[in-house]
C-alpha cells in the first residue's frame, strides 16, 4: 500500500501498484472507493467531469475514506504551471501530465511540481500542507510527477523523456497512442504489432532510466496482464463505465428471469 509521503519513491521503485480512475464529481462514491484498498485513485480533470471544486471535494473524500493506504492523484487538463500547481495545492499526492512530447515539455512538468530552487511551483499550501509538507524540500521529494506518452512525437522521444531528472514515471495513454499510430478505432491498436512494440519501447525506456511505468486499462483483468507484462503500475478505468456495465448486467439478468418465467 502507498502513503502520500512516499508516493514519488514508490511510483519509481515499487511494482504491482494498482489504481482506479474517477471521472465524476461524486464524493460519497469516491470515499467508498478509497476504502477498497487501491494504491491510488486518479481524478480525471482532463477528460473527466471534474473542475477544481470537484477535485477538492473528491481528494477530501479519498482522505476521509482511507486509513492512509490510498492516495489521491490528478490527471491535469494541460501541462501548465497553473493546472499542475492548482492540483497539488488542492492536496493531490501527484499529477499525471497529458500529451508530453519532448524532454523540454517533461522538464517543464517537473519544474511545475517543485518549489524553487528546483522548480517554479508557487508556495501556498493552504490544503496540501495537511497532506504533504509544509516543508518545501519534503514536498518536492514526495510529490510524483508522471508524464504521459501518447503521441507519435512522445514515442519518438521516449528515451530522452524518461531520462529527464525529476520525472518519476511514464504513463501510457493507449487510446491516443493507438490513434497516433494510425489505428481507427483506438481499440484496434491492441492487436497490431507496432502498438505492442510501442508499449515495449516505453517500458524499456522507463526501466533503463529507473522510472516507474504505468498503463491505463479498462478492467481488472487487463490491469493484471499489464503488470504481468512488465508495467509497474496500472489504472483500472473508470467509475462511469463500471457503473454502466454493472447496471446493464443487472438489467439483463432481471429481464432474462422475466422471459424465462
Amino acid at each position: 500500500m502507498t502513503t502520500a509521503v512516499d508516493l514519488a519513491e514508490r511510483i519509481r521503485t515499487q511494482t504491482g501498484l494498482v489504481g482506479f480512475w474517477v471521472g465524476t464529481d461524486n464524493p460519497p462514491m469516491t470515499e467508498r472507493l478509497a476504502r477498497l484498498g487501491y494504491d491510488y485513485l486518479c481524478l480525471d480533470a482532463q477528460h473527466g467531469l471534474l473542475d477544481d471544486t470537484g477535485c477538492l471535494r473528491n481528494l477530501t473524500a479519498i482522505d476521509a475514506g482511507t486509513s492512509g493506504t490510498t492516495v489521491g492523484i490528478v490527471r491535469v487538463a494541460a501541462n501548465t504551471p497553473q493546472h499542475i500547481g492548482r492540483a497539488l495545492d488542492l492536496g493531490a499526492a501527484g499529477v499525471i501530465v497529458p500529451l508530453v512530447n519532448t524532454p523540454e515539455e517533461a522538464a517543464a512538468a517537473v519544474r511545475a511540481c517543485r518549489y524553487p530552487p528546483a522548480g517554479i511551483r508557487s508556495y501556498g499550501p493552504v490544503r496540501s500542507a495537511l497532506r504533504i509538507g509544509p516543508d518545501p524540500r519534503e514536498t518536492d521529494r514526495a510529490v510524483a510527477c508522471i508524464v504521459m506518452i501518447e503521441t507519435r512525437e512522445g514515442l519518438d522521444n521516449v528515451e530522452k523523456i524518461a531520462q529527464v531528472p525529476g520525472v518519476d514515471a511514464l504513463y501510457v495513454g493507449p487510446s491516443d497512442l493507438s490513434l497516433a499510430l494510425g489505428n481507427t478505432p483506438p481499440a484496434a491498436g491492441w492487436s497490431t504489432p507496432r502498438f505492442v512494440d510501442a508499449l515495449v519501447r516505453v517500458r524499456t525506456a522507463a526501466r533503463t532510466a529507473g522510472r516507474g511505468c504505468g498503463l491505463h486499462t479498462n478492467t481488472g483483468a487487463a490491469a493484471a496482464r499489464a503488470l504481468a507484462d512488465g508495467f509497474t503500475f496500472a489504472s483500472v478505468s473508470d467509475d462511469i463505465d463500471h457503473l454502466q456495465n454493472a447496471a446493464r448486467h443487472a438489467l439483463d439478468t432481471a429481464r432474462s428471469a422475466v422471459l424465462v418465467g
